[in-house]
């Protein structure tokens, strides 16, 4: 029987390339996120007219969609395997002393409530089937390393991840759930388009950055997911080559 992957923010960007290679690894895919039109566009790009998808519109910070999204899951394949945990959101470049409460909860209510959400749905999932486990893998970024400038709320929120998925992880031993955490640097993606036209540096300047192809993305989700079980990784950095952030600031 195909192992069921889910993967949040399916409809764009590195969620996609995520699900389009967890498709060619075999997997079956519940692809969920707020735009129904996007998941569809995903799901036919993968050439399996839905025989191995299942589109779940959600937006993750709601919880009863969060438990919908489940329940349709479970309906279908009865289990879960593998999550993806990746939708996210930002707002534009703002110093900290402007930055305000509705851009502070906006971005938290995606990066980090949601991902709560989806973590602890999917956790409950994997201990309570039969047989027990998978495989959560939290996206970072390498904001979680180093912030950007004007990044207030993103930096604190993908900071925030990394402690969710040590502890995921650490209570996950016990049910023979894995946790990881994959980072990621200037994948190209309309998220990053920006980087085209140059994005904020520390100095103050504006410089144009080097992206990579997001395929680079969904390689090393597959990687991830297709670890034996008794093997974890538990973080991750895929990035631009040539992107400026082993020397940042």
């Amino acid at each position: 029987m195909s192992k069921i992957a889910l993967v949040t923010g399916a409809g764009s960007g590195v969620g996609r390339s995520a699900t389009l290679g967890l498709l060619e690894a075999g997997f079956d895919v519940v692809l969920a996120g707020r735009r129904a039109d996007a998941l569809a566009e995903t799901a036919s790009l993968s050439g399996t007219q839905g025989a191995r998808t299942l589109c779940v519109p959600t937006d993750v910070t709601q919880p009863e969609q969060v438990d919908a999204l489940f329940a349709a899951i479970k309906a279908k394949y009865g289990r879960l395997d593998v999550v993806f945990n990746n939708a996210g959101g930002n707002v534009p470049s703002t110093n900290f002393g402007d930055f305000t409460w509705e851009q502070w909860t906006q971005v938290v209510a995606v990066n980090l409530n949601g991902c709560f959400l989806i973590a602890n749905r999917a956790f409950q999932m994997m201990r309570d089937q039969s047989p027990r486990g998978g495989r959560i893998i939290n996206n970072g970024s390498i904001s979680a390393h180093t912030p950007r400038p004007g990044s207030a709320a993103y930096s604190t929120t993908k900071h925030a991840i990394t402690g969710l998925t040590k502890s995921i992880a650490l209570d996950g031993r016990n049910f023979d759930i894995a946790c990881g955490q994959i980072d990621i640097g200037n994948a190209a993606t309309p998220m990053t388009a920006r980087m085209a036209r140059g994005v904020p540096q520390p100095d103050g300047s504006m410089k144009v950055e080097p992206t990579m192809a997001a395929d680079n993305v969904g390689k090393t989700i597959v990687y991830m997911a297709t670890l034996d079980p008794d093997a974890n990784a538990l973080f991750v950095v895929v990035k631009a080559t040539k992107m400026p952030f082993e020397g940042r600031g």
